[in-house]
């Protein structure tokens, strides 16, 4: 059986679900400080959650994901199990974040932004290997970032790019497939997220 151990001062709306035990003997759901927690979000069990996490409406958390301190999970965003994810993290509405990804600190993914694990889905029988977006990294909205690729640091992914390749430290990437170019003098800098 699950269980749930919150920290201090936790909100949680009613019809939330916190521990959803999703098969026998399972690990605890670990909710840091603060959190706030929203109707319709859904967290499994298996899950550490950092101080401040605060969801939208109808996000998903599953099993097996680590969550640092200072995460704003967005509206019906997901987080779809054995993810990892930093401190002072924005994921806005509507993102999805597959197994096997990693988002390291002061990242910002937009609104319908979409991550990808599976390079041939049901072509092929690969290993899935979702994406690395490394500290600081700005993800527009409506950008897809493919299997395996890492975003490096203070990279910025522009609205609706569709990333195949590695994106090397403070570079920006636009267009469909996504060229690299450097990025202009207001974009360089660090994410600032509150």
């Amino acid at each position: 059986m699950s269980r749930v151990v919150f920290g201090a001062n936790p909100t949680v709306d009613d019809g939330a679900t916190v521990g959803y035990q999703y098969a026998d003997d399972v690990g605890p759901t670990l909710i840091g400080a603060d959190a706030r927690i929203r109707s319709g979000t859904k967290i499994y069990a298996d899950v550490d959650l950092g101080r401040g996490f605060t969801t939208g409406h109808d996000a998903l958390v599953r099993e097996h994901t680590i969550v640092g301190d200072d995460v704003i999970l967005g509206t019906k965003s997901v987080l779809d199990g054995s993810v990892t994810v930093g401190d002072n993290v924005s994921i806005q509405t509507g993102v999805y974040v597959p197994p096997e990804t990693e988002l390291g600190d002061r990242v910002f993914c937009g609104p319908n932004a979409v991550l990808t694990n599976d390079p041939y889905p049901l072509r092929r029988d690969e290993d899935l290997e979702g994406p690395t977006l490394r500290d600081g990294v700005s993800v527009g909205a409506n950008a897809t970032i493919l299997p395996g690729v890492t975003v490096g640091e203070n990279a910025f992914i522009a609205a609706g790019a569709v990333v195949s390749e590695d994106v090397p430290p403070g570079m920006l990437a636009m267009g469909v497939p996504a060229n690299h170019r450097p990025l202009p003098e207001e974009l360089k800098g660090e994410n600032v997220i509150a």
